[in-house]
């Protein structure tokens, strides 16, 4: 072949490619705008008018300019009206007047941040954060704040295959310390292997949580202490606990014998010591938290979708009827109730 028809045979070549790579990025973005167009298009209103409110905060995964914005809807109509916040968050948790908000910034680096947000969903102050992202709570009063991410690793589904960080601050911005390195007692005795890892806080009061120890490939539902930098095993196999606004069960997810990466949901009866496996079969990959005494609400990616989302479900707390989708297009439900901002009892 003539090098006037190689050159030829090349340009052919790289005008193929062309074409063939436009197209596709014309028809990507195309599928992308048919996929926000039709979108639910949730109706919207101002943040004060749900103000004082018995409410669902979420983040927001409908497709559109609002996609990662965290929202509010009321308990009595979670179908309704939302009202965005000018917060973006990959995970939300907040109560009455305050709110954590994990969040990241994508660039040619993907960082990220923790804040503590204020009565208008603007940041008050910056958090420690030493890795990726994964659990935040507050106490009810909004006094404690509590954040996990993973130092290396990426996932829950294999302890030991991973280390975390769950460090405690008060809202003022006092550090109380890091949970880790508080003294873990499992049947009476202290484990100090070096694989200790303690994610997903849950608070009772200004002292008492619980949380999830895993050591040796075994996870454990603790109580810890902050004053006495104490934590105790209650059980086994659980993960991600939540706590009841009667303060008498713990909400969590339960691994079992499923494979790696599965996990059911359950409830703990603190009082007896029973367990409650829900009626909820689907794997379910967070810390739930509790719409009332009677259900628990969590978030499930929607399997399928044209569109990275996801969707809040809600399921009854004692093992009895079934899911129900609660709120379309919604991730990390934190539920700001009636009277929100008291301690929980203790058990």
């Amino acid at each position: 072949m003539s090098p006037r028809a190689r050159l030829a045979a090349l340009v052919a070549v790289i005008v193929v490619v062309t074409v063939g790579a436009g197209g596709y990025v014309l028809r990507e973005r195309a599928r992308q705008q048919a996929a926000a167009a039709g979108a639910r298009a949730a109706a919207t209103v101002e943040p004060a008018a749900l103000a004082g409110r018995p409410s669902l905060v979420f983040r927001n995964t409908a497709a559109g300019a609002g996609y990662g914005r965290v929202a509010v809807v009321a308990l009595d109509d979670p179908d309704g009206p939302r009202a965005f916040t000018p917060a973006e968050c990959e995970r939300v948790y907040a109560v009455a007047g305050a709110a954590v908000c994990l969040a990241a910034d994508r660039g040619l680096t993907t960082t990220y941040r923790a804040q503590l947000l204020g009565p208008d969903w603007t940041p008050v102050r910056d958090l420690p954060l030493n890795g990726l992202p994964s659990r935040a709570r507050l106490s009810r009063d909004g006094s404690l704040v509590a954040t996990t991410t993973f130092v290396y690793g990426h996932g829950y589904a294999d302890p030991g295959q991973f280390s975390t960080e769950t460090l405690v601050s008060r809202a003022d911005g006092t550090p109380v310390g890091n949970i880790e390195e508080f003294t873990l007692l499992v049947s009476g005795r202290p484990v100090n292997r070096a694989d200790k890892n303690l994610w997903g806080v849950t608070f009772v009061d200004g002292d008492q949580f619980y949380a999830t120890a895993a050591s040796g490939g075994t996870t454990w539902l603790v109580r810890g202490s902050l004053a006495q930098r104490r934590l105790t095993a209650l059980r086994q196999d659980a993960e991600c606990p939540s706590l009841s606004p009667d303060g008498t069960r713990v909400a969590f997810k339960k691994h079992g014998d499923l494979p790696p990466g599965q996990w059911r949901l359950a409830v703990h009866d603190l009082r007896t010591g029973a367990e409650t496996v829900l009626a909820e079969t689907r794997s379910v990959d967070d810390q739930v938290d509790w719409l009332d005494d009677d259900r628990i609400v969590y978030g499930l990616p929607r399997g399928g979708s044209a569109v990275a989302t996801s969707d809040v479900w809600a399921v009854p707390a004692d093992g009895g009827g079934q899911p129900r989708l609660l709120v379309p297009d919604a991730w990390s439900p934190a539920v700001l109730r009636a009277g929100q901002g008291e301690e929980g009892s203790t058990p």
